[in-house]
């Protein structure tokens, strides 16, 4: 086998490898978040964050194009900064409110469902049609969702069905994330783009929770709260999509999503044993509707584009 062509292969096992293990730090986040906000609120949480990823962001910036940052358009900027207020921001606070009221096991199943408001909101743009299978994909996703949530709103627990639903918004806003900025990684690299999002949302995420951060009795956090956020900022968070952006460029978005159906079952087993989280027949027999749903959704007849001239 010829030099090259052994090369490939290890790097395709390296991303592979790193793609697993970046799914394994992400299910395994979600019990540790439940834990955090218990601690100091999901605002407290926000706070941290954005105090420590603008500082990575930055010093990444700074490391690989040195004081002179590129250039960007006036148009790019508009982009990027609706990028960094919603897809990030937006998107991380409502995440983080919606795992602080729901499960870990629930909030993994329903952020999974990314990939289904990414296929509707390609058609909705008119970039792509959906065909048959999508489409049935979409009501079988819905269904389980659906179904997945029933026992919260049977039972009257509205603060655990408005987490559900608050993540179902979150997944929502990350697929706008996925879309919108698609062109602008095209044109100037997925490093910059997360970069500059993530220094944009900084400064309005830490002004809306500065004030609940602040009644945080941070002093009085152990020093393994303080190793789990810092684990959960920048291990989870920073590192997690810098890898998840390089094992996506070497293997490709279709052969690397499959990846995402691990979490739900690592977020699940790993709430089973560290906070005793239980799940009826109902619930796994609900998430595997909705887990499938997406995968008919999503590589089932892929869709196509729109041809020019064609009505939507």
């Amino acid at each position: 086998m010829p030099k090259q062509e052994q090369a490939a292969q290890a790097g395709q096992g390296l991303a592979l490898a790193l793609g697993l293990a970046t799914i394994l730090v992400w299910g395994l986040n979600f019990p540790l978040q439940k834990t955090l906000f218990q601690a100091m609120g999901p605002e407290g949480f926000l706070f941290l964050r954005y105090l420590l990823m603008p500082l990575c962001a930055a010093g990444l910036l700074c490391w690989r194009y040195g004081r002179h940052w590129p250039r960007l358009s006036r148009a790019d900027w508009g982009a990027l900064l609706r990028l960094g207020l919603i897809g990030q921001g937006l998107h991380l606070a409502l995440a983080s409110y919606g795992v602080h009221w729901s499960t870990a096991f629930s909030s993994s199943v329903l952020l999974a469902c990314g990939p289904v408001f990414t296929l509707l909101i390609l058609r909705a743009s008119g970039i792509e049609i959906l065909s048959r299978a999508q489409v049935a994909g979409v009501a079988v996703a819905a269904t389980g969702a659906l179904l997945f949530m029933s026992d919260k709103l049977l039972a009257a627990q509205w603060t655990a069905s408005g987490g559900d639903l608050v993540l179902l918004a979150a997944a929502a806003l990350f697929s706008y994330y996925t879309v919108a900025s698609k062109p602008l990684i095209e044109r100037h690299g997925g490093v910059l783009v997360m970069c500059l999002a993530t220094l944009i949302a900084s400064l309005p995420v830490l002004a809306l929770s500065a004030p609940a951060a602040a009644r945080v009795d941070w002093a009085g956090l152990s020093p393994w709260l303080w190793l789990g956020a810092a684990w959960a900022i920048l291990a989870s968070g920073f590192a997690g999509w810098l890898a998840w952006g390089y094992v996506n460029e070497r293997r490709g978005v279709a052969r690397t999503a499959p990846l995402i159906y691990l979490m739900p079952p690592i977020a699940g087993l790993s709430a089973w044993l560290s906070t005793g989280e239980s799940f009826s027949a109902v619930k796994l027999l609900a998430a595997a509707i909705t887990l499938g749903g997406v995968a008919m959704a999503q590589f089932a007849n892929r869709a196509r584009p729109i041809p020019s001239g064609e009505p939507e």
